[in-house]
């Protein structure tokens, strides 16, 4: 899923800041050498792959005659990202010329994971310890609960019977990710995301403000990335915890991550499958959730939920008519999506939510939604907003043809890329999107 890549490479980018000394830290853990590795770029992953077992050095010039001349940008852009994470590193020697070198540590580290495969540096708790666990199912469930009342409490805490442990203050850093909220207004979700989208804009939003509570950073992203490759439904030792990992393991149980279970002497956590998710879904391969929702050619909506969750989502977009226990029927109307509109949620998020959220009986059906339905979605968008205003930088004269197609890739790859002439070797990116671009063509002089 476009989303879910999209906010995990944001994630690396987070990663690919950090000190150089703290990435090498974390290449030491052979389990984050692979969550790494699985989220690159297919011409990254070919990369790392080929160079495994190379011991010396390879010049730059050498590796451009790894691909033909029309992938070139493609190239340019995975050298970048293997160099800001760094997995490469370059060395220029004498006569100037520039060698590329797998990071030792990272080498060293992903080779014996590949080879031996990892240990982890807590074994699961015995069954004469815990006992009865949790079936996967009521592990999952539980999952699905602990989440969906986060998300309950940041779109309208009123309807919140269990509220999360989070501050007040980091419950406004979460909204800042997943939420627009104006003065004296409830804060509403902007974007009509799945899970593990929602998922990713939390973690970040809970990583970067890490120094602000005194943990650091470096061991978050470690214990996250770490804690993925724990088993689903297996049950570890919370005395096996880091000070740091101790204070994140209780957020993390509030947001459905873990299930915490005291027993007689001991307490243990227990990993759910938004846990274990977390690196498969760097490789952007999560799997497509049941849908819920049928919409019809009068406008008429109908979701198969008991979920309050779900009931406030759709109230963003749609009239809530009435709710039966495990029913919640609706309308699109003009006023709806007006009111969806001005609060800044667009009519490809509706209509995106609508397809990905379709009931069985209709998924298979082309179109899943009406026509009609979003075309005319489509055009209440248009008709209220007829010039759209966008942020946005211009670039020009490029120094040649390879550097103005590299710059290109990587606008399109972030996604900040709203126009390109390549005749005349001009771009136009998204205004948020500048700074990255003002690094990455520093990269390239």
């Amino acid at each position: 899923m476009p989303q879910v890549r999209i906010i995990a490479k944001n994630f690396m980018d987070m990663v690919g800041a950090l000190p150089a000394m703290k990435l090498d830290k974390l290449y030491e853990n052979a389990f984050i050498c692979e969550a790494v590795l699985r989220s690159l770029p297919p011409l990254a992953k070919n990369y790392v792959l080929q160079m495994l077992y190379v011991d010396a050095p390879v010049t730059a010039k050498s590796m451009e005659e790894w691909v033909l001349s029309d992938g070139f940008s493609k190239h340019k852009v995975a050298i970048d990202r293997l160099l800001q994470l760094r997995i490469f590193l370059e060395a220029t020697d004498r006569k100037r010329e520039t060698s590329i070198k797998l990071n030792p540590k990272f080498q060293r580290n992903l080779q014996t994971y590949l080879i031996y495969g990892g240990a982890l540096p807590r074994e699961p708790m015995p069954l004469s310890i815990t006992m009865r666990l949790p079936t996967l199912d009521d592990l999952e469930a539980y999952a699905h609960d602990q989440w969906e009342c986060f998300l309950l409490q940041l779109i309208s805490s009123a309807q919140v019977e269990r509220p999360a442990n989070f501050s007040s203050s980091m419950m406004k850093v979460f909204q800042r990710g997943l939420l627009s909220a104006r003065d004296n207004e409830t804060p509403r979700l902007t974007e009509l995301m799945d899970t593990n989208a929602q998922l990713w804009y939390i973690i970040r939003e809970y990583i970067s403000t890490a120094q602000e509570r005194g943990l650091d950073p470096t061991d978050l992203i470690s214990f996250l990335l770490e804690l993925s490759f724990h088993a689903m439904g297996e049950a570890y030792n919370l005395n096996s915890l880091t000070e740091v990992q101790s204070k994140a393991i209780k957020d993390l149980a509030d947001l459905g991550l873990v299930k915490l279970q005291q027993g007689r002497k001991e307490s243990w956590f227990i990993p759910t499958k938004l846990a274990t998710n977390l690196s498969v879904s760097l490789s952007d391969s999560s799997s497509r959730k049941q849908g819920i929702v049928v919409v019809e050619t009068n406008f008429r909506l109908y979701a198969y939920s008991s979920s309050k969750l779900h009931c406030e989502i759709l109230r963003l977009f749609s009239r809530i008519e009435y709710q039966l226990p495990n029913l919640i029927v609706g309308a699109i109307t003009k006023e709806s999506l007006y009111t969806a509109f001005e609060k800044g949620i667009t009519a490809e998020q509706i209509i995106s939510f609508l397809q990905q959220n379709a009931h069985p009986r209709v998924a298979e059906r082309t179109p899943a939604v009406p026509e009609n339905v979003t075309d005319q979605i489509r055009l209440w968008e248009a008709d209220r907003n007829r010039v759209e205003m966008i942020p946005s930088h211009l670039y020009e004269d490029f120094p040649s043809k390879e550097v103005f197609e590299a710059a290109s890739d990587f606008a399109r790859e972030i996604g900040g890329l709203l126009w390109e002439d390549s005749k005349k070797m001009r771009l136009i990116v998204r205004g948020e999107s500048h700074q990255d671009m003002r690094d990455f063509l520093r990269r390239q002089k």
